[in-house]
């Protein structure tokens, strides 16, 4: 049953149940069509006894009876003699019939009726339920197989319709039909669903275009480095230069590569969840990135201090990307601060730089997003990605305003994505 197409189940099911419904008003109407007849045949008899009462008070019940082969009547002494009888009701009724008795003094009437009658209407009406029975569930079983195809058929619509959309070709929508029903409703939901896919896979193709465009930029310059080396005898002092700057441009495809594959596991793996110092956190950062601050004449500063739960390696890199980010884009001193907000911590990373434009703010944590002063120092723009990428795998936010970007992480433990 369960292999059958819908339409052709729902038709069974249709016709199984009218099928029931048929039989129960067939049994219902027969029976009460021979209750009425044998009610209406008992009140006759009565109404014949009645009659026979009187004669047989007024002493005229003697001899012949009035009767016929359908109605007839009997009345016997104590000694149970037939003192009077209707023609063919003298040694007793008839097969099928139905006779009713009264005492009426020395005397016992018997007045009985045929049910040949009655038995040829119930026999009538049983010809006719068994015949127009079948036809009328015949007729309702095809018109359920109609109204369940009418029914299903916006749904095969929306099959062949889906069956034809690829990425290709996904702008396209399901058909919805015009009634305001659950098929109406399935089909919404549904092309919100492509929707959503759809602008999943922009972002999938976008994400592959700007990945390759910048790993195209090093592996280009990589080649000319060594294309240069090769194209006439050097130096060992030009060959080294070669070489480190070919260095730099593999650092700076490693780091790339490595940003690329914390984006893209994003939503695989849950990060680990442990209590967390978020002063200690802050300290280990700002120690790893100590040196390069003290070469370039600045310093990093430590303040405030709270508790969260949290993956301490995913932090740490959310945190060190901002930090690099503001020792690469910023300037002066930079401070990072660890403070309870409700039920939230907040870990935020400023300097005293400039900072990002209101205008590139509202795109400041999408991947591959840079300012412009950015885009002059080699930055691939992966590194807000990152920290909003960690801040949602724990169940919080980011935001930036000025030369400050904010972590906002709930304290408890409700990490609620993968990464």
């Amino acid at each position: 049953m369960s292999r059958l197409p819908i339409r052709l189940r729902l038709s069974l099911v249709f016709a199984l149940t009218m099928a029931v419904v048929l039989a129960a008003v067939g049994v219902f109407l027969y029976a009460n069509l021979r209750s009425a007849l044998t009610e209406q045949i008992e009140d006759s008899l009565e109404v014949r006894l009645d009659e026979l009462a009187a004669l047989v008070r007024s002493g005229g019940a003697d001899g012949k009876l009035p009767g016929d082969e359908d109605r007839f009547a009997q009345v016997r002494d104590q000694s149970g003699t037939v003192v009077a009888f209707s023609p063919g009701f003298k040694s007793g009724p008839p097969e099928n019939s139905r006779v009713l008795t009264r005492e009426v003094g020395d005397f016992t009437i018997a007045a009985g009726a045929s049910l040949e009658d009655r038995d040829g209407a119930l026999a009538t009406l049983l010809a006719l339920l068994l015949v127009g029975g079948p036809v009328a569930l015949a007729l309702a079983t095809l018109a359920g197989y109609r109204l369940a195809g009418a029914a299903l058929r916006p749904v095969e619509s929306m099959r062949r319709e889906a069956a034809e959309i690829s990425s290709a070709t996904s702008g396209r929508r399901l058909p919805v039909p015009e009634a305001q029903d659950e098929v109406r409703r399935l089909g919404e939901t549904l092309n919100e669903m492509l929707a959503r896919l759809d602008e999943g896979l922009l972002r999938e193709r976008r994400f592959v275009a700007d990945a390759g465009h910048e790993l195209r930029t090093p592996l280009a310059l990589l080649r000319t480095e060594f294309e240069l080396a090769l194209r006439r005898p050097r130096s060992s002092e030009e060959l080294e230069l070669a070489i480190r700057s070919a260095t730099e441009e593999v650092e700076r495809l490693i780091r790339l590569a490595e940003a690329l594959l914390v984006l893209d596991r994003s939503g695989e793996a849950a990060p680990l969840s442990a209590e967390l110092d978020a002063r200690e956190l802050l300290d280990a950062v700002a120690r790893r990135f100590a040196a390069r601050a003290a070469e370039e004449g600045r310093a990093i500063e430590v303040h405030g201090g709270a508790t969260l739960h949290g993956d301490r390696d995913r932090l740490e890199q959310a945190l060190g990307s901002l930090v690099d980010n503001a020792l690469t884009h910023g300037g002066g001193v930079v401070r990072l601060e660890a403070r309870s907000e409700g039920d939230s911590v907040a870990l935020r990373v400023a300097d005293e730089g400039q900072g990002f434009s209101p205008d590139f703010l509202p795109q400041a944590f999408e991947r591959f997003s840079r300012a412009d002063t950015a885009r002059t120092t080699g930055g691939a723009g992966l590194g807000l990605a990152i920290v909003d990428a960690v801040a949602r795998a724990h169940g919080g936010r980011t935001s930036a305003a000025g030369a400050t970007v904010t972590l906002l992480l709930p304290a408890g433990r409700s990490l609620s994505g993968g990464l």
